[in-house]
């Protein structure tokens, strides 16, 4: 064996994608570790035997089969597929013809599992159908706050709810944006229909088309009749959390959607009609998403007819002992507890966090304190909490030296305008008062940090 071909052997080896390659005639003669692992399937009851001699794959439905027979290179294609004596395997594959001469001499297929993502992404849709359109879900009662700008925010929710209209929800992680995304729809005229929600980065890109729109057999190798999110959400409301994970081709496919009130399954002729609300949310500034070409800015604007800026719990604070004496009540009926409140010691130090997991980390606080209390009256918190909370505290203000002090100081202040942009619902005149500056000092910031307010 020469050098390069030693080189390349090796290289082939070590890389983390199955690799299947086949001669001219199909056969295979070359067959990776990797590829074992995925298709479950030993390397030599596989070399020197084509596709459709040791699966239920044939020459029409297999990719490598393909890329020989018509020379063409074929990118991000979904098989489903199994071995004779192995189990259904579902992965993606490129496949690339080896052509010489005019002539093609083998074809190489570069496969990653999918098959766990497969069976994840259909339990999700299920348990996500069922749980809701079965049980009724959260009000605006359920919204605790004494905070006069999320109590504005409600009011605004509650007239959302009373129409038709599309609806984005911006706000950090855990600041409770699928509360609102609820209330708007069980406090509205759909009340009594779906309500399904979806978190568009637990799915992987190649499966999220065909899940919210739904597939036609054959529209690739094992693909069958199944009904899509959308489908699921007629006539009531579907909820599409962390929207900008979705790939750029997707979002323009949404849009249509959202403009012809129309869905067209994956592999599908023709249009299918559906009554639906779409609720959107993103836990990241949308100007800042769109300027970094993570979000179409169509969309943005279909999407935003009514827009909800969720504050985090750091800027809410006067919520905390609320949100507290309702997590203990609930724990208390989980758990068999008695506990009254919480110590003051450990109120301060909850007071003093900035909460970057927002109200779904202070449930979690509370939940470890309350299986940890025994018979304790008043809750208090570990010394190992108190230890970790100040450690966060410390970390957000610490400056490493890993950049100029120039650039940390324009970061924060970045930030800062961000964020309170996103407060005021991108009324500049307004965040220009909460900042203390005039109106024309944050023009000039904003032109400075390249913030565009749309």
């Amino acid at each position: 064996m020469g050098e390069c071909e030693k080189i390349l052997e090796t290289l082939i080896a070590s890389i983390s994608e199955g690799i299947h390659i086949v001669d001219k005639e199909g056969k295979t003669i070359y067959y990776n570790t990797v590829m074992e692992k995925i298709e479950g399937v030993k390397k030599n009851h596989v070399m020197g035997k084509k596709i459709n001699e040791i699966s239920n794959l044939d020459e029409r439905s297999s990719t490598l089969m393909n890329s020989l027979k018509f020379k063409q290179k074929f990118t991000d294609i979904i098989q489903k597929y199994s071995y004779f004596y192995s189990k259904e395997v579902t992965s993606i594959n490129t496949t690339v013809p080896v052509i010489l001469d005019s002539e093609v001499v083998a074809a190489i297929e570069i496969a990653k599992d999918m098959t766990q993502l497969k069976e994840l992404s259909d339990k999700i849709n299920t348990l996500e159908s069922v749980k809701n359109t079965k049980e009724k879900g959260y009000g605006f009662e359920d919204i605790l706050t004494a905070n006069k700008d999320m109590e504005d925010l409600i009011i605004k929710a509650k007239k959302a709810a009373e129409t038709n209209a599309t609806v984005l929800i911006t706000g950090e992680t855990g600041s409770g944006k699928e509360l609102f995304a609820q209330s708007i729809h069980y406090d509205g005229m759909r009340a009594k229909r779906p309500f399904i929600a979806i978190n568009c980065a637990a799915i992987p890109s190649t499966l999220l088309e065909g899940t919210l729109f739904g597939t036609v057999k054959g529209s690739f190798t094992g693909a069958e009749n199944k009904e899509g999110l959308f489908s699921q959400a007629n006539g009531g409301t579907i909820f599409l959390d962390e929207i900008n994970s979705m790939e750029m081709n997707l979002q323009s496919k949404l849009l249509r959607v959202l403009q012809e009130g129309a869905v067209r399954a994956v592999g599908a002729e023709k249009e299918m009609n559906v009554d639906i609300r779409v609720i959107a949310a993103l836990n990241e500034v949308p100007e800042k998403l769109i300027r970094e070409g993570k979000l179409r800015k169509d969309l943005y604007y279909r999407l935003s007819v009514v827009r909800i800026n969720v504050l985090p719990l750091r800027e809410r604070k006067e919520d905390i002992p609320i949100l507290i004496n309702h997590f203990i009540a609930h724990y208390n009926k989980s758990f068999g507890r008695e506990i009254k409140g919480i110590e003051s010691s450990s109120l301060k130090k909850l007071l003093e966090y900035s909460f970057p997991g927002n109200i779904r980390e202070l449930r979690n606080i509370i939940e470890s304190a309350c299986i940890m209390s025994e018979d304790k009256k008043k809750l208090v918190l570990d010394p190992l909490d108190f230890s970790a909370l100040t450690v966060e505290a410390k970390d957000n203000t610490d400056y490493s030296g890993d950049i100029s002090l120039e650039k940390y100081i324009d970061n924060i202040e970045r930030k800062a305008i961000e964020n309170m942009l996103m407060k005021n619902e991108f009324n500049v005149s307004k965040t220009a008062r909460d900042l203390k500056i005039s109106r024309q000092n944050l023009q000039y910031k904003l032109k400075k940090h390249g913030i565009k307010v749309l």
